[in-house]
């Protein structure tokens, strides 16, 4: 199955890019509850993924850095702790299962590393569970037939 088919586009994805600021990621994940958000750098590549953990992290590492001054600090300051890898447009199935399965999501790249969307892991199980379904439904209805 081609995985543009569960791609949710850039333009419907919450983003950052490494200028923003502190305040700003942490307003806007607030604000979509969301716990991880992919970064973009200045070309419209994927720069990585930050988690809240990253941010907590960075505040519990720079004491000095209080909340009325997060907006002094750009999140490209801030260490990612995990890699979310992204795969391209182009990949297998597998590959993406592979990766949802350490994954809140899949960043999705084209062929010029550019960011093109994200696969939510909530799409891979929808569908996985789907063909497991398909799959018992075939295998009873053996059963009976034969």
């Amino acid at each position: 199955m081609n995985i543009a088919f569960f791609l949710l586009p850039k333009q419907e994805v919450v983003c950052m890019t490494l200028d923003a600021t502190l305040r700003q990621t942490l307003e806007r994940m607030e604000h979509h509850r969301y716990t991880a958000v992919p970064i973009l750098d200045p070309d419209g590549g994927y720069a990585g993924t930050v988690t809240e953990g990253d941010l907590l992290w960075f505040m519990k590492n720079n004491p000095n850095v209080t909340f009325e001054q997060t907006h002094k600090v750009k999140l490209s300051d801030v260490q990612m702790r995990l890699s979310n890898r992204p795969v391209r447009i182009d990949a297998n199935m597998e590959d993406l299962i592979q990766l949802a399965k350490m994954q809140n999501f899949v960043p999705v790249i084209d062929d010029m590393n550019r960011f093109i969307g994200i696969v939510r892991r909530s799409d891979i199980m929808d569908y996985c569970e789907k063909v497991i379904a398909n799959d018992a439904i075939s295998a009873s209805n053996e059963m009976v037939a034969g």
